[in-house]
């Protein structure tokens, strides 16, 4: 059955490396490995990954579901077989969590999806950002990692790639048990 894993963001080389892109990090690096051939349809850029479906929305954040529907549509991919990757600020940094359904805890891509899907019953893979220290949350995930986080980022994406594959490879409940809430790097 494919599968539509979906990665939000923001397009535009100013937020490519910003906290709130962080999920398209996720899937260039699931995708860099192999010669995944990207194209442009549904109001975003997607491939084709082991039967699934991989997309990112080329919307802002705030129309994801502009993408995602008419995806999910022509792919005839229904809600229970979408997986949603994006950032958290709820989750520390280095830690992931997979949730099924429920509310958007203020992420305008999840309302956006959820509003036009006609449903928020879809999974999510919450990759964790943590909160800003100081200062207001919009500029927090608008800006890119830290020079410490910088140098764990790409352990994280790779664990958190590893996640998704195994998502697709043995499903949900396989992924949200060996993933959910464990921090995904080393702590210095």
């Amino acid at each position: 059955m494919t599968k539509l894993i979906v990665a939000l963001g923001n397009p535009g080389s100013q937020y490519a490396n910003t906290r709130h892109n962080v999920a398209w990090m996720v899937l260039d690096k699931l995708s860099g490995a192999s010669t995944l051939s990207w194209r442009e349809k549904f109001k975003g850029l997607f491939c084709q990954r082991e039967g699934d479906i991989l997309l990112k929305p080329q919307t802002y954040m705030n129309l994801s579901g502009e993408s995602v529907v008419p995806a999910a549509q022509f792919y005839k991919v229904a809600p229970k077989d979408i997986l949603v990757i994006h950032d958290e600020l709820d989750l520390p940094y280095g830690v992931v969590a997979f949730k099924r359904g429920g509310g958007s805890a203020g992420h305008n891509g999840l309302k956006s999806i959820s509003a036009l899907l006609g449903t928020p019953d879809y999974a999510r893979l919450r990759v964790g950002i943590a909160r800003p220290p100081i200062g207001s949350v919009s500029n927090w995930v608008l800006s890119d990692f830290t020079a410490d986080e910088q140098i764990q980022l790409s352990d994280y994406l790779d664990a958190t790639a590893r996640a998704v594959e195994l998502y697709q490879a043995e499903g949900y409940d396989k992924a949200a048990s060996r993933f959910s809430r464990k921090s995904l790097i080393e702590t210095p």
